[in-house]
């Protein structure tokens, strides 16, 4: 079988994801594969996921020794839509529709997984400026594929004051096109910025340096 093989230049991937990625066990082509060095179960310490791909005919093997597959991203909502509407279950089991939200500013934030280093940072980042946020009039809300239960203790932990929304099965995440990342196998991180009318105002995607959502939002707010 022959094999598309990429560039150098078409890989990109920040130096802290390399040791996840190099001198992967790569099993028989038409089984799933794995990466070794992560931990077997659902979590892996960097992201809060294990990563895997499905090496099937068509499949792009990187230079990097390592099969991936090619994610079909589509934005669905872009900047100046009003997005469709949802209801979720918030971290206390209650059904919370977006919809509730008009006629304040709204910070809406997709993450990988609770507990994940990289999603505590973003959530205890957004907890230490949510007095800016109040000020500025705006909610935020954090959304990821992650049970009620799980929401709620990440919330007592880390004493975070907002909502959690629990997206079962990434109906949203789909809905609204979140691109995914390492390949399609790291869920995105994004944050939409709503106004008062709930039209998106920012779109922002920075997997690897979550405080800077902070940081971004924030200056959108002022101007709204």
């Amino acid at each position: 079988m022959k094999l598309e093989t990429m560039a150098a230049s078409s890989v990109s991937l920040p130096n802290q994801c390399l040791s996840l990625v190099s001198n992967p066990t790569l099993k028989h082509p038409s089984s799933r594969t794995s990466f070794g060095l992560l931990p077997r179960s659902s979590h892996s310490q960097l992201f809060g996921l294990k990563l895997s791909v499905s090496t099937t005919s068509g499949t792009t093997h990187s230079n990097l020794g390592f099969a991936i597959c090619r994610p079909t991203i589509c934005a669905k909502v872009s900047k100046g839509d009003t997005p469709p509407d949802f209801k979720l279950k918030n971290q206390d089991g209650r059904d919370v529709s977006l919809s509730s939200f008009k006629g304040k500013p709204l910070v809406l934030y997709f993450y990988p997984a609770d507990e994940s280093p990289g999603c505590t940072k973003e959530a205890c980042a957004f907890r230490d400026s949510y007095d800016a946020f109040k000020r500025a009039g705006a909610q935020v809300v954090g959304i990821s594929v992650d049970n009620p239960a799980s929401h709620k203790s990440f919330a007592k932990k880390y004493r975070l004051p907002f909502v959690l929304l629990s997206d079962d099965n990434n109906q949203v995440r789909k809905k609204w096109g979140v691109p995914s990342d390492l390949f399609g196998a790291l869920p995105g991180r994004q944050t939409y910025v709503m106004d008062k009318k709930g039209v998106v105002q920012l779109i922002y995607n920075n997997q690897f340096q979550p405080e800077k959502h902070i940081d971004e939002t924030l200056k959108l707010l002022t101007t709204l």
